[in-house]
């Protein structure tokens, strides 16, 4: 599941997301981000939500909602150098401009993630393909469960 999309169902009052006085509106959106993949994950769908999923703000709504469906958790941090990631925004189409201060500012929210450092899997250099395939594996033995 694109995480993103459910933002964009937002038509009254939406806030960028990056904007500081967005974080009421980012908790709920996680939210119902979370209750959406329980439903998947309890209809036996595998889920994978995919979105900027902040340790710090995000990652305890959608854990607990899982938690509270009975439903195995995993937990991944893809992680790429900061002029990467700044590029490959710059290069989305029909994307609005995203201030680069915000981008860094988000993107440092993501190191120093202490025990969940276990869960980043560093993405420099590799391709799509290898990320997945690395991710997959991590999946399946278990090493990304929070």
């Amino acid at each position: 599941m694109e995480a993103d999309r459910f933002f964009h169902f937002i038509r009254n009052s939406y806030v960028e997301p990056w904007r500081p006085e967005s974080h009421e509106q980012n908790r709920v959106v996680m939210e119902i981000v979370a209750k959406a993949a329980a439903g998947y994950a309890e209809a036996g769908y595998l889920t994978i939500v995919d979105g900027i999923v902040i340790p710090e703000w995000f990652l305890e709504p959608l854990r607990g909602a899982l938690q509270a469906a009975d439903h195995r958790i995993a937990y991944a941090v893809l992680r790429a150098p900061l002029a990467s990631c700044l590029a490959r925004v710059q290069e989305r189409e029909g994307q609005p401009p995203v201030d680069h201060e915000a981008l860094t500012r988000l993107w440092q929210s993501f190191s120093g993630l202490g025990e969940l450092e276990a869960n980043v899997i560093d993405v420099d250099g590799r391709s799509a393909e290898e990320a997945a395939d690395i991710l997959e594996q991590r999946l399946a033995d278990g090493r990304l469960a929070v």
